[in-house]
């Protein structure tokens, strides 16, 4: 097996989870990062560990005119760059009515508009180089949803739809773009990088309190995540090096069953209502 040379990456959302992984496992096999995030110092270790192939700059995805400056300083200095990873979000966790004003303006603003300003920022460079490959951090939660996520669903299904539309936008320009959709896995998914909108009463006893519950205090016996973010990471990468970058990428069996399941579901939905669909042309 070759192995491949050496790639520049382009990472967003580096301090923890995906990110983290992503980039600690490119440079140690001698890929050069330009890993961004809100807390540089976070890297502080990595900077000093590898000073030649890693570059770090502070980013907020939140802000569009420094998503530009930090885009444009990466391409001036690093020259091309093989491979962006939108990577930065988080989850916000409630139901739709619990939720606050601000809280469903900034995941909007994180997971959606932020992604999308990303990409329209690179987006130049990438076609003026000849192309490049785009790895959206999606998840299983792009094409499923559960009660208590509305919101974050939200983001994740809007993604979705930008990239399905964007891909053939830029495919003639030599770019190609992946929707990373991973299951469960071992990271601060529900934990420190969520945030929590206060329970109403009211939706105690129903399917939203039910999951708010399983998330925050987790029965006895409770099946936990077991998606590994190393192994998640690895299969990221795996895909970047492969010739033809795969439009959606699926990571974790419990990934599979029940995005499959869902995708099945609906399309039995659709033949059921063939005659009446059919019926609605005439």
């Amino acid at each position: 097996m070759t192995t491949p040379s050496p790639k520049t990456w382009f990472i967003t959302g580096t301090s923890s989870g995906f990110g983290r992984q992503l980039t600690e496992q490119l440079l140690a096999r001698g890929d050069r990062v330009a890993a961004t995030l809100r807390k540089p110092e976070s890297l502080a270790a990595l900077a000093e560990r590898y000073p030649a192939t890693l570059w770090v700059r502070q980013l907020d995805v939140t802000n569009t005119a420094q998503i530009r400056e930090v885009v444009g300083a990466a391409f001036a200095q690093l020259g091309s760059i093989d491979v962006v990873v939108s990577n930065a979000g988080y989850a916000v966790f409630g139901a739709a009515e619990e939720l606050s004003d601000a809280q469903i303006q900034r995941q909007i603003d994180t997971n959606v508009i932020g992604s999308v300003q990303l990409v329209r920022a690179v987006t130049p460079h990438l076609r003026a180089q000849g192309g490049g490959k785009i790895l959206q951090l999606s998840s299983m939660g792009g094409q499923i949803a559960f009660p208590s996520l509305s919101v974050y669903h939200l983001s994740k299904w809007a993604i979705e739809g930008f990239f399905e539309g964007y891909a053939p936008e830029v495919a003639p320009f030599g770019i190609s773009t992946c929707l990373v959709e991973p299951g469960a896995a071992t990271t601060e998914f529900g934990g420190s990088s969520a945030s929590w909108a206060p329970a109403l009463s009211e939706y105690a006893d129903t399917p939203a309190g039910h999951m708010r519950s399983l998330i925050l205090s987790p029965s006895e016996g409770q099946e936990q995540p077991t998606g590994d973010p190393a192994r998640f990471a690895e299969v990221m990468i795996d895909a970047a090096d492969g010739d033809e970058l795969p439009t959606r990428l699926l990571l974790g069996a419990d990934a599979y069953q029940m995005v499959s399941a869902a995708l099945r579901s609906r399309l039995d939905a659709v033949e059921n209502q063939k005659p009446l669909t059919v019926s609605a042309s005439s």
